[in-house]
């Protein structure tokens, strides 16, 4: 029986992730993403009533119609986690297979809000939802696992599927992190027990593959100290406050609400992204915030709040999307004077998020930060750690996993082409047992591990 790995989206750009597996006349569906970066070229149209065909025409979402091509019946549509990247075009894409959704109960939250939001597809998929450390039966010959993992969202999980030709891994996104304080360290004991027993494939994230200064990721108790140091200062001035980070990064908003109890500043979680990963996670009992914490999603709620700030700046600390500089996210909003709080001299601005790499990012963030400083702020950029695996932990993962052959996914060709590198360096050889695959390529496996 043959093993195919079909690449849909994410081989040739970072987001829009999208593979499918086939083992025999079996297909398992992983992710279903977005291009967050085509999606900002196009901010003005409302994706929820936008029809799949046309988001597939301008490269927002993964152009599955070669699925009609795939010999077999799609059983499950897995997600490892929640990022838009991965499950962003759920709602546009998922109703076509019918298959069961599976995921971790945070990201199966998640998805069901987007799912709720659609507004041009009826999405009735069965939902359900796998813990990490748990197993489901997909078929009698396919069994999926989800393994403990970490990342920069809550319940993120490797995926393991078991079949007669042996375990394919699913990879995309981790990072190995032994001190966050949401989530357990990843399952180290698990990885090399997979990797006795045989591993055919390993499907794996490469979007850190080019960088060579940081070959092993901080964990999050890193970040953690350079917002308590940062932070301490501000918190206990008169002026302004503000952090931006990632709305689905809880783990930091933790961190953040944590050292800002050290102050007698109400904490104001602000943006519609914000209130949606942050009101779940809080339901779930995942965060825990302070009783006088706020949040405030829709636009009237949101100048409420910030019009409270305004008259009392030093009671308060605003937590706000936008750290990429984008266009209509809050915070640049604020730069630009177009809210009801004015960025004064002294004000401190704290951005918990590099730029993610992009010509438009740069310049977004660029323009903000100057116009934040030409108004008297004080900016504190990039107290950050990645969310994302190194080079040596790729390299430590190979080692545990020890899998037969290697596709590289998540990044684009200078990324696919770095991690190849770094397999070669471990004894894999290109074209042999690693393979760069681009979106609509597949690659055929003889299983038997």
């Amino acid at each position: 029986m043959s093993v195919e790995v079909i690449a849909m989206g994410g081989y040739e750009e970072v987001g829009k992730n999208m593979s499918a597996v086939r083992v025999g006349d079996e297909v398992i569906i992983f992710d279903m993403g977005i291009h967050l970066d085509r999606l900002h070229v196009h901010e003005d149209t409302d994706i929820s009533r936008m029809h799949s065909l046309d988001l597939i025409e301008k490269g927002i979402i993964p152009d599955d119609t070669l699925m009609k091509d795939v010999e077999g019946k799609v059983r499950a549509i897995v997600f490892t986690h929640g990022h838009l990247d991965h499950i962003g075009a759920v709602a546009k894409l998922a109703h076509r297979y019918g298959a069961p959704i599976i995921a971790t109960p945070y990201t199966m939250a998640l998805i069901e809000s987007t799912i709720k939001g659609e507004k041009k597809f009826k999405v009735s998929n069965p939902l359900q939802s796998l813990k990490p450390g748990e197993k489901i039966q997909i078929s009698p010959d396919i069994t999926l696992e989800f393994i403990n993992s970490t990342h920069s969202i809550p319940h993120a999980v490797i995926a393991a599927l078991h079949t007669s030709e042996g375990i394919i891994v699913y990879a995309l996104d981790f990072k190995f992190d032994n001190h966050q304080k949401i989530s357990p360290p990843p399952d180290y004991k698990r990885l090399k027990q997979l990797g006795k027993k045989g591993v055919l494939a390993l499907i794996v994230e490469t979007t850190r593959a080019t960088e060579k200064e940081e070959v092993k990721t901080h964990s999050e108790k890193v970040a953690k100290i350079v917002l308590e140091d940062v932070m301490k200062g501000p918190l206990q001035e008169k002026e302004g406050m503000i952090i931006t980070t990632f709305s689905s990064h809880i783990e930091r908003i933790q961190a953040i609400s944590d050292i800002a109890k050290y102050s007698d500043r109400k904490l104001m979680l602000l943006g519609r992204s914000m209130e949606r990963y942050c009101s779940l996670a809080e339901s779930m009992g995942i965060l825990k915030l302070p009783k006088n914490a706020g949040m405030y999603g829709s636009p009237k709620s949101v100048n409420k709040a910030l019009s409270r700030a305004e008259d009392k700046r030093e009671e308060y600390l605003l937590v706000t999307t936008g750290h990429q500089g984008e266009v209509d996210a809050l915070l640049p909003r604020i730069a630009n004077a177009k809210t009801q709080f004015n960025i004064q001299r002294g004000d401190n601005v704290i951005i918990s998020a590099p730029i993610i790499p992009s010509p438009v990012n740069f310049a977004n963030r660029n323009l903000m930060e100057r116009r934040m400083v030409s108004s008297g702020a004080r900016i504190y950029a990039n107290a950050h750690v990645s969310g994302h695996a190194g080079i040596e932990d790729h390299r430590d993962f190979i080692r545990m996993l020890n899998p037969m052959h290697i596709i590289p996914a998540h990044g684009d060709l200078n990324m696919l082409g770095a991690y190849a590198e770094l397999a070669e360096e471990e004894g894999y050889k290109l074209g042999n047992d690693v393979h760069v695959l681009r979106n609509g390529q597949a690659q055929v496996f003889n299983g038997g591990v």
